[in-house]
């Protein structure tokens, strides 16, 4: 996977008018594919990685509902709930985004390495706050949540026990922006934490249209954005006008342009967010 180093500041341009909703919990992000669904209402999806047939179930329905409504998934891209928010957004031909706990090389789990290639393929992203070769531990999960929750509108809990670092995420939602609790069954260990999230004041909700009246964000205009600093960019003029006469992919950007991989990759990364430029099928860029 290749990363670029994206600062607080082009995710903040992304966020548009939700821009003060993203605290700094990190100095940016290590990002592989495209940021662009963060111009779109963004819901985070969490829960327990011992889920239940029935929640993972639920939770991928209830993403593929809010991604053809037009919200991107954002989710820790652990087993269980993670996992099944982020098919869920495949299915219903959304954007999703996961969060990694180390760096990419050092990928966890594993086994949902091919469910972080299909959510590139569609147009998604796979962050870190780590630099590539850092591996994953405990205490960076927890800073990990902080991240899932900075960069939405919501945060969505299915399916969480009363030790579950789906509640850490809440803790850093709340506040701030709605956390909102599937319920379930008093005698199930794994609801044990939703429960308690409502008891203290969290919304329940009973499936995807509860969220997105929840979610009152507009919908995103289908005008880009207006570039305000990318002029005195002299990598991103290069690369603007190279796309003027036709598409091209990075490793031909980076040919073209004569700079090393990770300043083009920022380069692009930071005119896609701003609605510069589209990334088309096969890989390649094309101006807006």
């Amino acid at each position: 996977m290749k990363a670029a180093f994206v600062e607080w500041e082009a995710i903040r341009a992304a966020r548009g008018a939700r821009a003060s909703a993203v605290p700094g919990v990190a100095p940016g992000l290590y990002v592989c594919g495209s940021l662009a669904g963060l111009a779109q209402p963004c819901v985070a999806i969490v829960g327990t990685r011992a889920a239940s047939r029935t929640g993972q179930s639920l939770t991928c329905r209830v993403a593929a509902e809010l991604a053809r409504a037009g919200v991107s998934i954002i989710s820790g891209l652990a087993l269980g709930i993670d996992g099944a928010a982020h098919e869920g957004a495949l299915d219903g031909g959304g954007r999703t985004i996961g969060i990694l706990g180390g760096g990419h090389a050092r990928f966890f789990p594993q086994r949902n390495r091919a469910l972080a290639e299909r959510m590139l393929q569609s147009g998604g992203a796979v962050c870190s706050p780590y630099e590539r070769d850092r591996a994953a531990m405990p205490h960076q999960f927890l800073e990990r949540n902080g991240i899932v929750a900075a960069l939405s509108d919501a945060v969505v809990v299915v399916e969480a026990p009363s030790r579950s670092g789906a509640l850490n995420t809440a803790t850093w939602a709340a506040g701030r922006i709605p956390v909102l609790v599937f319920p379930g069954d008093v005698d199930r260990r794994n609801v044990a934490g939703c429960l308690a999230l409502i008891r203290d004041g969290a919304t329940l909700v009973r499936d995807a249209n509860d969220i997105l009246q929840e979610v009152r964000v507009e919908m995103p205009s289908d005008t880009p954005l207006e570039l305000h600093f990318e002029a005195r960019d002299p990598v991103q003029q290069a690369i603007l006008t190279a796309l003027e006469t036709e598409p091209l992919t990075d490793d031909q950007l980076i040919d073209c342009i004569g700079c090393n991989a990770s300043t083009v990759f920022v380069a692009l990364t930071e005119l896609e967010l701003v609605g510069a430029i589209q990334r088309l099928d096969g890989g390649t860029f094309a101006q807006r």
